[in-house]
């Protein structure tokens, strides 16, 4: 069993990412224990307790993989990814970044097929504007429209999307390039 620590913003990263880590863990037939050590508090303070946490590890403890999810905030994922690997200092190579572009709403929407799947109706990809607050309130008003009360902005359904996804046929550049790299970690555990 391979053992996966996860550090994410809040609660949309916690289901989002953590639905694509179990679902291709169990794609790729790898036991996994994942556990969420920050879920709350915006990328600032992920980025303080990632680098806290990977500092005090003993060599005994050390797990399998690290996931670090922090919203690209209109400041671009290679810029973010930086950000997250310089906090993982020599344990970068241990760590797999998940960066959504600019927001984790945007991936609950970029498949109207799943969407559609789960909540009766399709949706509208949205292109990837940087305005802030703007795919919270998509995502509110796409599972309104669904005829459901989106008691948590619509998040409440996200594991149930993401399970749904055609997750080979991914386009949006931040989701495509964390599945990349998560199958990768993933196909070098099978060999």
């Amino acid at each position: 069993m391979r053992d996966i620590r996860m550090f994410v913003e809040d609660i949309g990263h916690q289901e989002v990412v953590g639905t694509l880590v179990r679902r291709l863990a169990q794609e790729s037939g790898i036991e996994i224990n994942l556990r969420v050590l920050s879920a709350s508090g915006g990328s600032g303070t992920v980025l303080h307790e990632f680098q806290r946490y990977v500092s005090g590890l003993q060599i005994g403890n050390m797990p399998d993989l690290f996931i670090a999810a922090i919203d690209a905030n209109c400041r671009g994922i290679a810029r973010r990814r930086k950000e997250i690997l310089e906090k993982a200092g020599n344990l970068k190579d241990l760590t797999v970044c998940a960066v959504p572009d600019p927001h984790i709403e945007r991936w609950l929407l970029i498949d109207s097929a799943a969407f559609k799947k789960v909540l009766g109706t399709g949706c509208q990809a949205p292109a990837g504007k940087c305005e802030r607050g703007l795919f919270k309130r998509l995502l509110f008003k796409a599972v309104r429209e669904s005829g459901r009360s989106p008691l948590i902005g619509g998040v409440e359904h996200a594991k149930d999307i993401v399970l749904a996804m055609d997750l080979d046929s991914v386009k949006e550049p931040s989701l495509k390039k964390f599945l990349k790299d998560l199958r990768s970690r993933f196909l070098e555990w099978q060999r």
